[in-house]
């Protein structure tokens, strides 16, 4: 016998003075009601009811049992709530991947409010340009820059990041300063392979609407974003790059946008967590934080 619902039918006989209508609330049959009260009553040695045709009430016991049942069914609930509500708070380990980058730039310098606001999750950060698998890393999100190649993974995007054209005063006072696509003629580039594809994209504008694709000699290719950066800033050509990345440059005047009329496409911006994931209250509110930063 479920002593606990046994209880819960009990009182509810009380309460409505039916045995129909408490089997009612509690979506069982009359005769299920009837037959744990029975069983109740053997096994307690008293009689909790009196019935007749008409009405049901308790006995002097019953009454006594009645106030006891209710003082453990409300403590029962207390304690259920209590603990629902600790286990969606948010806490313990939250594993996120993040490019090297937008991680050093953007998303660390902001995580102290994050922190402050949820002290008890643990952020384990990763940061790189390589695409991982989630699941097989047991990662429980990732912030992705660009298209996304993962189809197995839930996305949700977040404001794209604008683009810049930049380069060097040193390589500008030598190649001189574009003012359209036909200057690009005698200049060359800084080349951008993808660490995990090994993809090349050229330089790319966007001119009244239309995509306009440009491709220049190259100097160097690398393929990390930090040496991408260090190789413009050395006047070793031409970069396109998200504004966020060569911010303090460009207040620097390290380096200088160029063509600002026909910027590139601004980049997607998108976190990622498994379909087979559980979203645990630390990802649920990580998630919201990235929506509200970005």
């Amino acid at each position: 016998m479920d002593r606990l619902f046994s209880m819960q039918v009990f009182t509810r006989i009380v309460d409505s003075g039916s045995f129909t209508q408490a089997a009612k609330e509690m979506n069982i049959s009359r005769a299920s009601a009837t037959s744990m009260l029975k069983q109740l009553e053997k096994s307690l040695g008293v009689r909790l009811l009196h019935r007749t045709t008409r009405q049901v009430n308790p006995t002097g016991d019953g009454r006594f049992y009645y106030q006891r049942c209710q003082k453990i069914l409300d403590q029962v609930s207390e304690t259920e709530e209590i603990l629902s509500q600790v286990a969606a708070m948010p806490r313990g380990p939250l594993r996120v991947d993040l490019p090297n980058s937008f991680s050093r730039l953007e998303v660390i310098p902001r995580l102290p409010e994050f922190c402050a606001s949820y002290p008890d999750v643990e952020l384990l950060l990763s940061a790189g340009d390589r695409v991982i698998n989630l699941v097989e890393e047991s990662v429980d999100c990732a912030i992705r820059i660009g298209k996304l190649a993962d189809t197995s993974s839930v996305s949700r995007s977040l404001k794209p990041l604008p683009q810049v054209t930049c380069a060097s005063q040193r390589y500008l006072s030598q190649y001189g300063t574009p003012e359209g696509l036909d200057d690009l003629t005698q200049h060359r580039c800084v080349e951008y392979r993808s660490s995990s594809s090994g993809e090349v994209e050229p330089l790319a504008f966007s001119v009244s609407g239309e995509l306009r694709k440009v491709n220049l000699p190259v100097t160097v290719s690398v393929s990390n974003g930090d040496s991408y950066v260090a190789a413009a800033e050395a006047g070793m050509g031409i970069i396109q790059i998200p504004e966020y990345h060569i911010r303090r440059q460009l207040d620097a005047g390290t380096l200088i946008e160029i063509l600002p009329d026909i910027r590139p496409p601004s980049l997607t911006l998108s976190v990622l967590y498994s379909h087979h994931s559980h979203m645990k209250p630390a990802l649920r509110v990580f998630i919201d934080w990235m929506v509200e930063q970005f």
